[in-house]
């Protein structure tokens, strides 16, 4: 099992298991039987059943060519269409709950994204995926030639999930909100503090509990702290930011 370790964008440092060789086998088959559907479907409803095929046969050969790429496009642009849109994820990937992520801990870019679809005919098609199985096996985190490229990896998101791992606090029916301004917060800002808290509160990192308060204070416009320590303000943030909007996610 390999474990990668990404620094977000507040120097946290979260660890995460990479996908397993085999979990990304897997979903590329998955992957690939879809695409494969997808062709002969595509194949037997235009081209034989409405006879385009027919049409074809008078064409030169690089009219044909040009027609069959247009409808089988999908096919060919399937993981770069579809990790572009689910956020790093195929259908195969999906079902195997593996992502791809970026190992500086920013948001995977499209040009990230083009970047390992265009070594997939590297990686994938040269020696039928030798090169992508030999670079995944030998490189410290399960990167293929794409991976390595784009800055990314691909993890599984199998791990047990608690509630200290998610924005979600837990809240007593009679909870009283302080702060009500945090909800200029986004959920990925809540996130990041969180993450940011709990791994500096975990080694007594104070100057960063400090920094973490100062940010916050600024982006929420708080003038004001009603508690003296920065665990307790934060923790409060937290907290109201749960309650006001969990309506909204309910």
């Amino acid at each position: 099992m390999v474990e990668i370790q990404i620094n977000t964008t507040q120097n946290v440092t979260i660890n995460f298991t990479a996908a397993s060789v085999g979990e990304r086998i897997l979903a590329y088959i998955i992957d690939m039987v879809i695409k494969i559907a997808y062709i002969i479907v595509v194949y037997q409803i235009v081209f034989k059943y409405f006879s385009i095929d027919d049409l074809l046969s008078d064409m030169d050969y690089w009219s044909q060519m040009s027609i069959y790429a247009l409808f089988y496009m999908p096919a060919i642009f399937y993981t770069l269409i579809l990790e572009t849109w689910l956020d790093g994820q195929t259908l195969g990937k999906r079902i195997l709950k593996i992502r791809v992520v970026k190992i500086d801990g920013y948001q995977a870019s499209l040009a990230d994204f083009v970047m390992r679809w265009f070594f997939r005919l590297i990686d994938l098609n040269i020696m039928s995926g030798l090169v992508a199985l030999i670079t995944v096996i030998t490189s410290q985190k399960n990167q293929r030639l794409g991976d390595m490229s784009a800055g990314t990896s691909v993890i599984s998101l199998k791990n047990d999930i608690n509630m200290s791992h998610t924005i979600i606090e837990d809240l007593k029916d009679d909870y009283i909100p302080t702060y009500p301004t945090v909800i200029k917060l986004s959920d990925n800002d809540a996130r990041i503090i969180k993450d940011t808290f709990l791994a500096a509160k975990k080694v007594n990192d104070y100057d960063t509990l400090i920094k973490l308060r100062t940010k916050i204070m600024g982006v929420t416009e708080i003038k004001e702290r009603k508690s003296n320590s920065d665990i307790e303000f934060i923790r409060t943030v937290l907290k109201d930011y749960n309650y006001y909007t969990q309506d909204m996610k309910s």
